[in-house]
């Protein structure tokens, strides 16, 4: 409106529209979205994040293998985001991602690089919330580098884990997930009586690169799986990796492929192990929620589980992860609020969301301002339905640098198409994954797509700008 401008009569019809609309959004059918009483008290929050768990590595995905029942119990009871994805698919910039809010062009902080810069962890969530007053706790895989002194400024308590899986605690051998449960536990019981912010951080089941057998489990998940066959990906088939450009064919992925899926038996032991160990986080999960209850606090802790990047298990010819195809990018996601009234529970949401979501969300479960320089955007939102104007794409990236077998890639992925560019070879990728899920036909050399492609290299570029302007001045 501009300045002395008399607003008119159909201003005010339309502002008490939206209004009306807004309530009936917020409130329907009568029903608080949160319940007062509880909300007036601050929520502690567990936030549980898995190495390597690609999105479909859960029984509430769709499949029928995998044994997860505490998963699929906190997705029934909570919301189930099914198109979750990490906008770099490595640890050590996912995590970076996650801790920030800050997309890896932005941060700048992968394997190789300097420590994460002390101006974007003072914004990271852990550090926000301890100076809000909650008492902030860290068990697990930490995963980045920071300065000496910032891990104190994050938070009160923190231990951080080791490989090898197993290891030997009083005279029994114990699974590092089963370490780390006891210390979280340890961690809620003594914090009970305070809002508290746990980040409990496993190493499972990313594979241990250095053994002969890669995937290692607690002895209670022996028995799972042993007479089931784990289907074969249609693009594992041979000829499908040999129709790749050869500086595809002499990656990471494909080397790592050698080690765990270069037969169908070793296949077969290989996923059955990976599988087994995601059970082992499972049964985990369960022990975590029990102390919950048992601690008298389970009704007002949010609990959010997610993976911290995807995971190739034979596609393409491939193991690992870093490229920017689905099962690389996409990952579990479930927020578990106990203060939503049961009609907002078993809710699964269809929006794209992504890693430098957690911290916004994180910092708004806990009242605390979201800082405007974050990438990302609070997923609280989606507690009251489907929020408008939610994007509707997502960029990503692949910034590793001096490794040749680890490609550096970039892209952008809506609902419809899959680009995907090389950083250092003359090669593009365009997909209509809408209706190739598994990205098998590349239509980015197919002239009736040279438009398509050209929108989404525009796209890419003008995204990548932001993301660069938007980094702080080298000191």
């Amino acid at each position: 409106m501009k300045p002395l401008e008399v607003p008119s009569f159909r201003f005010f019809v339309l502002l008490l529209v939206a209004f009306l609309l807004g309530c009936a959004i917020s409130f329907g059918a009568g029903e608080p979205v949160l319940n007062k009483t509880r909300d007036e008290k601050r929520p502690n929050i567990l936030f549980i994040l898995t190495d390597d768990q690609r999105w479909d590595a859960i029984g509430y995905a769709g499949n029928t293998i995998i044994h997860t029942p505490n998963m699929d119990k906190l997705a029934r009871e909570g919301l189930y985001f099914e198109n979750a994805f990490v906008t770099t698919a490595i640890c050590a910039a996912s995590r970076a991602s996650l801790f920030t809010g800050l997309y890896e062009r932005t941060h700048d902080f992968t394997f190789g690089k300097p420590p994460l810069r002390d101006e974007y962890m003072y914004l990271s969530y852990p550090k926000l919330l301890k100076d809000a007053g909650y008492r902030t706790g860290f068990v697990g895989k930490f995963g980045v580098k920071v300065n000496e002194g910032m891990e104190a400024a994050m938070f009160h308590e923190s231990t951080k884990t080791f490989w090898p899986y197993l290891k030997e605690v009083d005279g029994k051998q114990v699974h590092l997930a089963d370490i780390n449960a006891d210390l979280a536990i340890e961690f809620i019981k003594s914090n009970k009586d305070q809002p508290f912010c746990l980040s409990l951080s496993f190493w499972s089941p990313h594979a241990d690169d250095g053994a002969k057998e890669q995937y290692f489990w607690a002895d209670y998940a022996d028995h799972l799986y042993e007479q089931r066959v784990i289907p074969i990906p249609e693009t594992a088939d041979p000829k499908f990796f040999e129709a790749l450009p050869e500086f595809l064919q002499t990656t990471m992925n494909r080397e790592r492929w050698y080690w765990r899926f270069d037969t169908p038996e070793k296949h077969q032991r290989m996923v059955k192990g990976y599988y087994k160990m995601i059970s082992t986080v499972d049964s985990v999960l369960s022990r975590v929620r029990s102390s919950l209850e048992e601690a008298g606090v389970a009704d007002n802790t949010v609990i959010i589980f997610m993976g911290d990047n995807g995971y190739f298990l034979g596609e393409r010819g491939y193991a690992g992860k870093w490229l920017l195809h689905e099962p690389s990018i996409r990952v579990p996601l479930i927020i578990y609020d106990p203060r939503l009234p049961k009609s907002r529970q078993g809710i699964t949401v269809s929006q794209p969301v992504l890693n430098v979501d957690i911290a916004p969300t994180i910092a708004a479960l806990a009242g605390v301002d979201i800082p405007e320089e974050y990438q990302g955007k609070s997923l609280t939102p989606f507690f009251q339905g489907t929020p408008m104007g939610w994007r509707t794409g997502i960029y990503l990236e692949h910034r590793l640098e001096n490794n040749p077998k680890l490609l550096k890639t970039e892209g952008y992925r809506d609902d419809e198409f899959k680009f995907i560019r090389y950083y250092d070879a003359d090669y593009v990728e365009l997909y209509h994954h809408k209706s190739d899920s598994d990205e098998v036909n590349n239509l980015a050399f197919d002239e009736r797509y040279a438009q398509k492609r050209l929108f989404y290299s525009t796209k890419t570029d003008s995204i990548i700008k932001q993301l660069v302007q938007q980094r702080l001045p080298n000191p």
